[in-house]
């Protein structure tokens, strides 16, 4: 590919056209790994703005995470984000890991406290000779790379925030360590999004959030990842898709109309992009973007 420098999102996002961005994970076998670069290349053809690849709990997934942005940096024609998080390296092992991905090509980073180990929910405990919270992992990166550098925002608060107020103080601090843009957890409702908004302008977090959409495909997986970031799945969407929980396929095609119609409702009032969370596939990303009819 191009040898020329990697974009930096941040100037992306920051200059105003709307943004269409793809999350990967690591997968953990061979058929994942087959898996995943079939619907990276599917998905591909979309042209989107960027593409992230996340980072597992406690760093489980790091030389993963590298590898495979590192691969989309070199043989692809998307631009990738790295996640990094400051569960389980020290401050140095966190250097070492922002030199591996520059040296990979990557030079767009997401800047993350992380789940503990045990769990969302249980006790946070800092890495001895690490960093505490992701306003210090954003100032760390600022200050060992030259990289563009995403934070993490919580359309309903995190689920560790005494208050919604103490969540957007905590957005706040990772914007003044040098935070360019924020993506949040998955949205449920548009108006959990557009009130994470308002929290963040009124006390001085002025850069762009986008909005992260993941569809329902099965009632049962999503109540689970839903429950661990501490929230329910809204009782108007449940009412829509309980009684189809019989019926996979009707099921499945109801989530992607929900999921349409939040995309648009969030473009509709101002949010400066969409990040689909993919599962490492495409089929019901592309699905919504077909139904949204975006250009490329």
């Amino acid at each position: 590919m191009s040898n020329l420098p990697a974009p930096s999102i941040g100037d992306l996002v920051r200059r105003g056209d709307r943004t269409f961005s793809f999350e990967f994970f690591p997968p953990k076998d061979e058929e994942g790994e087959r898996v995943l670069w079939q619907s990276i290349r599917e998905l591909e053809s979309l042209k989107p703005t960027f593409v992230s690849v996340t980072y597992g709990a406690g760093g489980s997934t790091r030389d993963r995470t590298v590898a495979i942005t590192g691969r989309i940096a070199q043989e692809t024609s998307l631009l990738p984000m790295a996640h990094l998080t400051c569960v389980g390296h020290t401050s140095e092992e966190i250097a070492t890991i922002l030199a591996e991905l520059t040296d990979a090509g990557v030079r767009n980073v997401l800047a993350l406290r992380g789940d503990p180990p045990t769990g969302p929910g249980t006790p946070w405990v800092q890495t001895e000779g690490g960093v505490r919270y992701a306003s210090e992992l954003v100032a760390l990166i600022k200050h060992r790379a030259d990289v563009s550098v995403g934070v993490a925002a919580f359309p309903e608060g995190h689920r560790d925030a005494a208050s919604l107020e103490a969540d957007a103080q905590a957005l706040r601090d990772k914007y003044d360590a040098g935070a360019e843009f924020a993506v949040t957890d998955m949205v449920l409702r548009a108006s959990d999004y557009f009130g994470l908004v308002e929290r963040a302008r009124a006390i001085g977090a002025d850069f762009p959030i986008i909005p992260g959409v993941m569809p329902i495909l099965n009632l049962a997986s999503m109540r689970r990842m839903v429950e661990m970031s501490g929230r329910e799945i809204p009782a108007e969407t449940e009412a829509r898709l309980l009684p189809l929980q019989d019926d996979p396929a009707a099921l499945r095609a109801e989530g992607i109309r929900i999921a349409t119609e939040l995309c648009e409702a969030l473009l509709a009032g101002g949010a400066p992009g969409l990040h689909f969370y993919t599962l490492n596939r495409s089929k019901a990303t592309r699905e919504i973007w077909e139904a949204l009819r975006i250009s490329v």
